[in-house]
Parts: structure tokens; sequence; C-alpha cells
């Protein structure tokens, strides 16, 4: 019988193998790094913000582990055309999902695709791999010269 947690481990190993945005944005007007010091993911993420608040590109470079990687590229994917008031919205509703109980259903309609990484809340070391990508999004759209961490 199907399984849907089959899918979502198909949808995070493709994310993971072939990130999307992965790679240096040419044009930026914000970026920052993550570092996640308990499993040693490392990010660094680029926006170009339009001036009307707008994330009109967003890509990211790093290395890490499947779950890190997959949720930045899943993010990246999320956050174009956004605003800031959503993006925002998207980061609590992902925080939430994260690290809320089980039983309780992800917003889909906030988080789409977003939500193949419910999973991780039944392991909680991988959380902060998970959840790293907007903490360094946060960073970045606050120019802050430290690095994002998840500690």
């Amino acid at each position: 019988m199907f399984d849907l947690r089959d899918l979502y481990q198909q949808v995070i190993v493709d994310h993971n193998k072939r990130p999307r945005n992965f790679g240096k944005l040419t044009e930026f007007n914000h970026d920052a790094d993550g570092y996640n010091p308990l499993c040693g993911d490392k990010l660094h993420i680029y926006l170009q913000v339009s001036d009307a608040g707008v994330i009109e590109n967003v890509s990211f470079e790093g290395e890490g582990c499947a779950i890190s990687v997959a949720s930045a590229s899943l993010m990246t994917d999320a956050l174009k055309g956004k605003t800031m008031q959503q993006c925002e919205e998207m980061f609590g509703q992902f925080q939430h999902m994260a690290t809320s109980d089980l039983a309780e259903a992800p917003d889909e309609e906030v988080l789409g695709k977003l939500t193949v990484l419910a999973g991780v809340r039944e392991f909680p070391s991988r959380i902060k791999c998970a959840t790293l990508c907007w903490h360094t999004l946060h960073a970045a759209l606050k120019d802050s010269a430290e690095p994002a961490k998840t500690e």
C-alpha cells in the first residue's frame, strides 16, 4: 500500500540531490550566512528584494545534511514573489509546524510543499537542520553581519 511518507521522503531526496535556486545571485541587495553548529550545516542566502518589499529572486549556497539542503531548496522556491509580510507568516507557520504536536496538521494553504518537512518534529535534533534556512533568511532581511545560528 502507498505510504504518504514515501512521497515526502522522495521530495526531500530530490531537493537534496538537485537543489533549486542553488548558487550565488548575480544581483542581490540582501544576504547572510547561517550556521548549525550541531551538525555543521552552512548556508548563505541571497535575496533580491524590490522597493515594494517583494522577493523578486532568492538563492542559496552551502553544504549540509539532506534536510538542511532540501529545506533551503523548498524555501527558496516558496518565497519568490512573496511580500515581507507573507514571508513572516510562512516563517511562523514553518516554525510552528516543525515544533508542534505530531497530531496537528500543518497549514498547507500557507506552506504548500514545505509541509513535506513536517516529519522533522519526530526527530528533535533535525528541527535545527530544517529551520536554519529560515533563520538565515531573517538575518538577510535585517542585513545582519553576524551569522544566523540555530542555537
